[in-house]
């Protein structure tokens, strides 16, 4: 009976993921990146009453930049022209911004067409008494008034909504989450391996984001990338007879790779340029926002198996072939594009 239900989880499990990678397929026809959920981060510092040093960084991770940009009080002005320069993922602009007597206080910042985006925007003001606010700003919410008696420490749900916004738009985690969930055999191995993946990147997104150990973000995508790849030869190679390193210890390998995506997220934390003091809170928000999202997605992906089951729905034999095909190549593409990244800073 055990071995009959196993098998009935596997069937309807790569149904599922059929159907799961021709809709990934689907969604990327036209836009083949990941990581379209990247934070963008405004920094103000106040050098005298009224002036201050502006940072802008928008995230460019896997292609142009999104078209939004900060709006200021009327009294603001900019006198000279900004900097603009290209980092890895990013563009920062900087310059400066005088305000007057005034200064920003009452005054309200907006990020203009952050409404028409998916992305968060972390905004920090620090002021010349040595005061300072943050403030996480998202899409239906894209403006706030200046207040300098605001909190001053980090919001600490705007990090969760960040995490949870990572994993379900980043769809190179979830293709690999999906490849996990097509190997594992059954319920009780996937709760191991999962557990595993978590372990893993929870491990290095502790231990890059207090800078123990420090990787390039950009080589990281791009084995990310691979160990998507990896998933899916696994899984085309195992329709030919040939049982991997996965499909024995599948625990091991979701260990082994979470170490990299961990880094991966902790990415994501580096680029947003995160206060020293507030890196605790920060971590732990997001962190718990990624296993959020993580949970969610395997949840929604269970519950299709279980209506599938339900529903007895006979699927064409070469569905089967879809999965690894699909996600593989997604996966390759992706790779060869970050290793363009590499060699083009």
């Amino acid at each position: 009976m055990r071995h009959l239900q196993r098998h009935q989880f596997t069937r309807a499990l790569r149904n599922t993921a059929s159907l799961f990678s021709i809709l990934l397929l689907a969604g990327t026809v036209c836009d083949l990146r990941a990581h379209t959920s990247l934070p963008g981060y405004l920094e103000l510092n106040e050098t005298s009453p009224g002036s201050f040093e502006m940072l802008w960084r928008i995230p460019a991770a896997e292609g142009p930049p999104p078209a939004i940009y900060p709006e200021f009080p009327a009294n603001c002005v900019v006198p000279k022209q900004l900097v603009t320069q290209e980092a890895p993922g990013s563009v920062v602009e900087r310059g400066l911004i005088q305000c007057g007597p005034k200064g920003l206080a009452g005054g309200s910042i907006e990020i203009e067409n952050l409404q028409v985006t998916i992305l968060d925007v972390l905004v920090r003001i620090t002021f010349a008494d040595g005061t300072s606010i943050t403030q996480m700003l998202r899409p239906l919410a894209p403006s706030f008034v200046v207040h300098k008696d605001a909190k001053s420490h980090v919001d600490a749900m705007g990090y969760v909504r960040l995490g949870i916004g990572h994993i379900l738009f980043g769809i190179d985690h979830l293709l690999f989450v999906l490849g996990l969930l097509l190997i594992v055999p059954g319920p009780r191995m996937l709760l191991k391996t999962i557990t595993a993946f978590t372990i893993a990147h929870t491990t290095t997104l502790a231990l890059a984001t207090f800078g123990v150990v420090h990787l390039a973000p950009t080589p990281i995508e791009a084995v990310i990338a691979l160990s998507i790849v990896f998933l899916a030869a696994e899984l085309a190679q195992h329709r030919r007879g040939v049982q991997g390193l996965t499909y024995r210890k599948p625990w091991l390998v979701a260990f082994a790779f979470g170490l990299l995506h961990g880094f991966g997220f902790a990415g994501t934390l580096a680029r947003i340029g995160i206060p020293a003091h507030d890196i605790p809170l920060a971590l732990f928000s997001f962190n718990i926002g990624v296993e959020l999202g993580q949970i969610a997605f395997v949840t929604a992906v269970l519950a299709f198996i279980y209506s599938l089951r339900t529903l007895e729905i006979q699927w064409p034999s070469w569905t089967y072939r879809v999965p690894p095909y699909a996600i593989g190549s997604l996966a390759s593409f992706w790779f060869l594009q970050r290793c363009a990244l590499i060699f083009s800073f």
